[in-house]
């Protein structure tokens, strides 16, 4: 769907869309859609800027940062968004941004495509780090092993043959303390 800015001139715009699995493109490998994204929300122009408001909801599957299971997140984000033409940018120069401005983005052209914003949405909505529980045990760093549903048998602490030197100095310092 493209937000004209010629159409958002005459009326809002009331969008009421869901997005199958596979849909959209999130330009990310850490995350997949497992539910349909369901998104509500209306365009208007406001002063020449497109402002977009509302709300998803969808599911997704990341894997755990200790042992790579499939963990399931629910993501739910309300979001309420201005863009401006990017003929306002400013230009070689360096300008100070106040806190408002730094929340306000641009387009080129005669409009934005809603997937490009829903898809930056749910990016910022992923978290950058998910457990499955919180007594996962993680991957064994030697063999792979999921240590949550097997015992390997590599020898508990492999030292590095790089820091050797600073094992042998932290013997001699605790010998003379």
């Amino acid at each position: 769907m493209f937000l004209d800015i010629h159409e958002l001139a005459l009326h809002r715009i009331p969008i009421r869309k869901s997005y199958l699995p596979g849909g959209l493109d999130f330009h990310s490998t850490e995350f997949k859609q497992v539910e349909p994204l369901v998104v509500r929300a209306t365009a208007e122009l406001v002063e020449g800027q497109i402002h977009i408001f509302g709300n998803l909801h969808t599911r997704i599957e990341l894997n755990c940062a200790r042992c790579l299971e499939s963990v399931p997140e629910e993501v739910s984000r309300d979001f309420d968004l201005l863009y401006r033409p990017m003929v306002w940018a400013p230009r070689d120069e360096a300008v100070r941004l106040s806190v408002d401005e730094s929340e306000i983005a641009f387009f080129e052209g005669d409009g934005l495509f809603l997937a490009d914003i829903i898809s930056e949405q749910i990016n910022l909505a992923v978290p950058m780090k998910v457990i499955c529980r919180s007594d996962c045990r993680g991957l064994c760093a030697h063999c792979g092993a999921n240590l949550n549903y097997e015992q390997c048998s590599c020898e508990a602490r492999i030292a590095d043959p790089r820091l050797a030197s600073l094992e042998r100095f932290k013997l001699e310092w605790f010998k003379k303390h």
